[in-house]
């Protein structure tokens, strides 16, 4: 062996070409530099030494006397071997010399200077072997001293390398991912002690029991308010003991839509999930379906004793009913348990889409999550519909505010014609405009990388999104996400893309919802019956005012985000109960938040109900 081998370690341990490390490696970082110990070297020479006595050969003794020399030392280089051996041979001729009695003086002299030059060498010899291969050995110099690997050194690194090689036999070791902790800006709120508690009671399973009449419905509104005038339908079915026929929806309203439910809804799927609760058919019998039925607009937000009473007397004379609205006809709260839970029931399992409507909803979901990015929804009802209601024109030209001023003449049933939209606007009865919405995402913290997905139709007036798109460029729609083919079969119907939108925006991280609208009353009801995913409910009024003190400059910009932060922490869709009104109109929407009804808390405290929710047996 040379020198410039460097020096093994006299215990055997497992050597590597390099040093401990602060950072987990690989094992192919270190396929490459691994060489056979001495150890192995030596092994396989013995072993041939045995087959070679086996077979009666015998070493002339000169090799005998090196390979025993190579076994006692086979850790030690041959330059100190070699130093050992003068020293060794010189020591024998002192004391052979002592023996004799001549000249004792200079034998002691001589044997004193030959052990200072041997120290002399077996420290230099120590010193330039370990400079040579201190590096490929793992050994370094700090402040200007060598420092050695010890046996704990090595048996760390040998660890290492086992422990990434695993014993499974892979050749690649079991990477652990680093587990990066969610930004707060994308955390859901906490909601561990709750949970869906929608489960059908064993005494209000359907018996098959005679029906009291046939209750014709026409869902009237757009695809939301049809979908939960629909819940309340079937609740009331079951109020009146009545066989619900397959619902109509409405055609004429802003949309024009002619998409009827089983063009939207799996209706197949309506009827089986709900067949231990109510009769569902697809039409009337014959004996009935050329009667002419009852023509009966339900009064709004009822208690079930009007449905036990009043209209069940109606039934039951005329066997067939017909509901010409739907929209907002059943109370919000001081109903019996297992009503609101069947209400939960056909909203969240019964009411789903069809096969291509879900199929095309995942895939825009996929899309949006591209390397597995989170997104937001934002509901941006800029629309001309909701602008012309609303009375708002914020941020529009005088053509723009006038035509929605005749939109609004035009349609009969809305009451509102004179509307001060200034006013409207600072008493936060106004749509966020796109350029409030991105200011609003960014003093929340949402930087302008962000994906985000506008659960909308087109956006009203002709540079509204310019200021949007300028801070956020990463935007998008169903018209941008899917191809021109997959949209091929819902472009005309716009209950069919309010549907995949609907998908998008339960789906989503963060849904952010610009107005109330019935969209956003769906989705965040949903959102919270799956989790309590979340929702970000803008405060309009206080947050324009902060928009108009920052436009004016009495507010920078450092100011007005952590104002808006404060404002909305408390708004990001944690649970609370929900919230009772001086009259119906005014209570929190039961399908914006089913808790208490449809969501029940683990720690069973006992929360005393407010006398607004007074249950009506």
């Amino acid at each position: 062996m040379s020198a410039a081998a460097g020096p093994n370690s006299c215990n055997g341990s497992p050597r590597l070409a390099a040093g401990p490390t602060t950072t987990r490696r690989r094992v192919t970082d270190f396929m490459d530099v691994e060489k056979p110990s001495n150890f192995s070297d030596f092994a396989d020479e013995e072993d041939e030494n045995d087959n070679g006595n086996n077979g009666h050969h015998h070493h002339h003794p000169f090799i005998r006397y090196l390979l025993l020399r190579r076994k006692l030392f086979f850790c030690l280089p041959d330059t100190w071997l070699f130093g050992i051996q003068d020293v060794a041979l010189s020591t024998v001729s002192i004391l052979q010399s002592l023996r004799s009695g001549r000249h004792m003086g200079r034998r002691i002299f001589g044997f004193l200077l030959l052990m200072a030059v041997f120290s002399v060498f077996l420290k230099l010899s120590f010193l330039s072997s370990h400079h040579v291969n201190g590096n490929a050995n793992g050994n370094r110099r700090e402040n200007g001293f060598l420092r050695l690997q010890t046996f704990k050194d090595d048996w760390s690194i040998a660890q290492k390398v086992v422990n990434e090689r695993e014993v499974t036999g892979d050749v690649m070791p079991k990477r652990v991912l680093e587990k990066f902790p969610t930004p707060e800006i994308w955390m859901k709120p906490n909601s561990d002690n709750y949970y869906q508690c929608i489960a059908r009671p064993r005494n209000r399973i359907r018996m098959g029991s005679k029906t009291n009449g046939y209750i014709l419905i026409h869902a009237n509104g757009g695809l939301n308010q049809m979908r939960t005038g629909i819940c309340d339908m079937v609740a009331i079915a079951k109020i009146m003991n009545a066989t619900l026929v397959l619902p109509s929806l409405d055609h004429e309203s802003f949309w024009t839509d002619p998409s009827d439910f089983k063009d939207i809804f799996d209706w197949k799927h309506f009827i089986k999930v709900l067949n231990d609760d109510i009769e569902i058919v697809e039409n009337l019998p014959l004996r009935y379906a050329t009667a002419k039925p009852h023509f009966k607009p339900p009064v709004s937000w009822s208690k079930a004793s009007y449905y036990r009473g009043e209209m069940l007397t109606l039934l039951k004379h005329h066997k067939v009913i017909r509901f010409t609205h739907t929209d907002s006809r059943l109370a919000n709260n001081g109903l019996a348990s297992s009503i609101q839970r069947l209400r939960c029931r056909a909203n969240y399992e019964a009411l789903r889409y069809t096969n291509e409507i879900e199929e095309l909803g995942k895939k825009l979901v996929d899309r949006l999550r591209n390397n597995s990015e989170p997104y937001i929804a934002l509901h941006l009802r800029y629309e001309k519909d909701m602008l012309a209601f609303t009375g708002c024109n914020h941020n529009l030209t005088a053509q723009e505010a006038k035509q929605l001023s005749v939109m609004r003449y035009s349609v009969k049933h809305w009451k509102e014609k004179e509307i001060n939209s200034k006013e409207r606007r600072l008493e936060g009865g106004c749509p966020m405009t796109p350029r409030e919405a991105a200011l609003f995402l960014k003093a929340m913290g949402y930087p302008s990388s962000t994906t985000i997905y506008i659960v909308a139709g087109e956006i009203y007036g002709s540079d509204s999104m310019a200021a949007f798109l300028s801070d956020y460029p990463n935007v998008f729609s169903h018209a941008t996400l899917a191809t021109e083919d997959e949209l091929a079969p819902f472009k005309l119907y716009q209950n069919r893309l309010a549907a995949l939108d609907y998908i998008v925006a339960l789906e989503s991280d963060v849904f952010v919802y610009s107005y109330d609208g019935n969209m956003a009353k769906a989705v965040q009801g949903h959102r919270r019956f799956e989790g309590f995913r979340k929702t970000i409910n803008p405060d309009r009024q206080n947050f324009v005012r902060l928009i108009d003190q920052l436009d004016g400059g009495s507010l920078s910009w450092s100011d007005f985000s952590s104002e808006v932060k404060k404002l909305h922490a408390n708004r990001l869709g944690a649970p609370y109960l929900r919230q009772p009104g001086e009259s119906p109109r005014y209570e929190e929407n039961f399908y914006a938040n089913p808790f208490p009804g449809c969501i029940c808390n683990k720690s069973k405290e006992l929360i005393k109900p407010s006398r607004n929710f007074g249950v009506e047996r």
